[in-house]
């Protein structure tokens, strides 16, 4: 009876996420000048708002989405060729990454689906063996993004990660990229917001983490 205990401890487990309520998405959707967007444990972007898709229109347009349904940032940042254009700093952005994924796993090492998601990336990125083996985990909630973002160009952001308690055991956090006020950034920014408001709502993210 103990091994059988032991082994069903050891074995992974397809974690159970809830529905992400509608009061979030409310909330994400009255944030129109800047990009806010729900990101859960496996680096699933779960929701977001009209200007984190046009913000983040290369991942959202990547196969590395089209494969799972949904965005995911380690899949597009290590598997998607582009993303290397799209991140200024794209070494740093995948070392931080891999460190997110790696604090994680220290969460819920039962969670069979992000095993997979390391297995996955382990097999098919070099650069993604290369920063997990080097251990680090990440615990940063704040800093500074720069994209070079395909229609509106170069684009120097802050950044601001919250914890968002939800129903159930699952992780996510709350990333919201702002423009310092008075610079060419922000122009940029509320450009990709006027064009965000007249995209179809289709768009989104599914709300499911």
């Amino acid at each position: 009876m103990a091994r059988s205990s032991r082994e069903e401890i050891r074995t992974p487990s397809r974690r159970r996420d809830g529905e992400i309520p509608a009061r979030v998405q409310w909330l994400l959707d009255s944030m129109t000048v800047s990009s806010a967007f729900v990101r859960n444990g496996r680096t699933d972007v779960v929701a977001g708002n009209p200007l984190a898709r046009a913000l983040l229109a290369p991942m959202f347009d990547s196969a590395t989405a089209a494969q799972r349904g949904r965005p995911n940032l380690a899949r597009y940042i290590f598997l998607d060729p582009g993303a290397q254009d799209f991140f200024v700093g794209w070494d740093a952005a995948g070392a931080a990454t891999a460190a997110l994924l790696r604090a994680e796993v220290g969460r819920e090492r039962r969670d069979r689906a992000l095993r997979e998601l390391v297995g996955e990336l382990s097999t098919l990125s070099p650069e993604f063996r290369g920063h997990w083996a080097a251990h680090d985990v990440l615990m940063r909630h704040d800093g500074i993004k720069r994209l070079r973002h395909p229609d509106v160009g170069h684009l120097d952001l802050t950044f601001q990660s919250l914890d968002l308690p939800l129903p159930g055991r699952a992780v996510h956090d709350l990333i919201i990229y702002t423009a310092e006020p008075g610079t060419a950034s922000e122009d940029r920014l509320k450009l990709l917001a006027s064009w965000a408001a007249t995209r179809p709502r289709t768009a989104e993210p599914t709300r499911h983490s």
